[in-house]
């Protein structure tokens, strides 16, 4: 894999505040550029993801966040070329170490999955074949892309399945997965995504439905194997705490779009939309003693369907006031409020930091 110290001097981390040319080569490992998935229904068309660009490193964490229903694993399926092109209709660039994913064939898609890039998934007991033990699916991933012998792959599946924690992996390799815990079956999941050692790997909602020891221990796995790997990795969660463990920047969606994107330390020290204080400020702290009752975010999130004209946070923003109406008939645009920090907020950039300062960070 090629070092992320390699990389271009005049390069950019960091979600662009506007839409890259398209057909431009790409400047970064992984580029998505104005990616919209949208599903014709009789209801009519499902906007899920509308606009979305964003760029990853090899060797960084990119935390994607927001509620169910945001787009998060709608763009997941989408980068991995997962979605029915019969029943989604797929638009923009998505550009991984140098090769377009939208525009290409099937085929070529397929390829690349697993060997270049490849995914944990949510449920890995619904994700993975109860008919087939967990060593010959670690050994089918692995044999598509490599030639080698079943004994050879066999004996890998076994490293894996050791290497990401299964005790007794030469026995452990002949279990069906209803055979293995939650967290057992989880780490099983890791160790076939990585089984090709994947430049781009991403992780839906991989701590859910876990206990908490399990939980750290299944991100202190994915945080070692990509210092071994030197993997780009996509953490889709709407645990904030998950994301401040493992990301290096996050993107906050909203429907189906990108409303703040910046590093971690800036996302929860410095947040500028109204939806990211709303995230923090419904999150328990257990560093320090909060003053506060926890404040869920009121409303529900719009309907991909009929989402609200403007800003599409507006119907449940308490500082929609604020904009001179903008907000209810304008969508804001990301704009860049500090070095790779990208906002899409109509309020003055001044007037939400001293919102931010006075009246949010106090009570979190």
């Amino acid at each position: 894999m090629a070092d992320k110290s390699k990389r271009p001097a005049d390069m950019l981390d960091g979600a662009p505040t506007t839409v890259e040319e398209p057909g431009r080569p790409p400047t970064s490992f992984l580029e998505v550029r104005d990616l919209r998935i949208h599903f014709p229904t009789d209801d009519g068309l499902v906007k899920s993801v509308d606009g979305l660009s964003f760029k990853l490193e090899r060797g960084r964490t990119l935390g994607i966040v927001g509620e169910s229903g945001s787009g998060k694993s709608v763009t997941s399926l989408g980068v991995l070329g997962l979605h029915n092109r019969r029943n989604a209709k797929v638009s923009g660039e998505i550009w991984l170490d140098g090769n377009e994913l939208v525009g290409a064939s099937p085929d070529q898609v397929r390829r690349m999955r697993g060997r270049n890039m490849a995914m944990i998934f949510q449920d890995p007991l619904s994700a993975m074949h109860p008919f087939y033990t967990v060593g010959a699916q670690i050994v089918e991933a692995y044999r598509i892309h490599n030639d080698v012998s079943k004994k050879v792959a066999r004996k890998h599946a076994v490293d894996m399945l050791g290497r990401v924690g299964i005790p007794k992996p030469d026995r452990r390799v002949d279990d069906y997965p209803h055979q293995f815990s939650g967290g057992m079956r989880q780490r099983a999941m890791i160790a076939m995504a990585l089984s090709c050692d994947p430049e781009l790997l991403i992780a839906d909602e991989p701590t859910t439905a876990l206990d908490v020891t399990v939980q750290a221990q299944i991100l202190d796995l994915i945080r070692d194997l990509q210092r071994e790997f030197n993997s780009a990795i996509i953490m889709i969660t709407h645990d904030l705490g998950v994301v401040a463990e493992l990301s290096d920047d996050i993107l906050v969606m909203y429907g189906g779009r990108n409303i703040e994107y910046g590093s971690v330390d800036d996302v929860f020290h410095r947040p500028e939309h109204p939806y990211t204080w709303g995230l923090l400020g419904s999150m328990p702290r257990l560093d320090r003693e909060r003053s506060e009752r926890l404040l869920p975010i009121k409303g529900t999130p719009p309907s991909l369907i009929n989402l609200p004209q403007g800003c599409a946070f507006n119907p449940r923003c308490a500082y929609s006031e604020l904009t001179d109406g903008k907000s209810t008939v304008e969508r804001p645009e990301l704009r860049e409020t500090a070095p790779g920090h990208t906002v899409a907020c109509h309020m003055a950039v001044e007037r939400r930091r001293r919102i931010w300062a006075d009246e949010i960070a106090p009570k979190l």
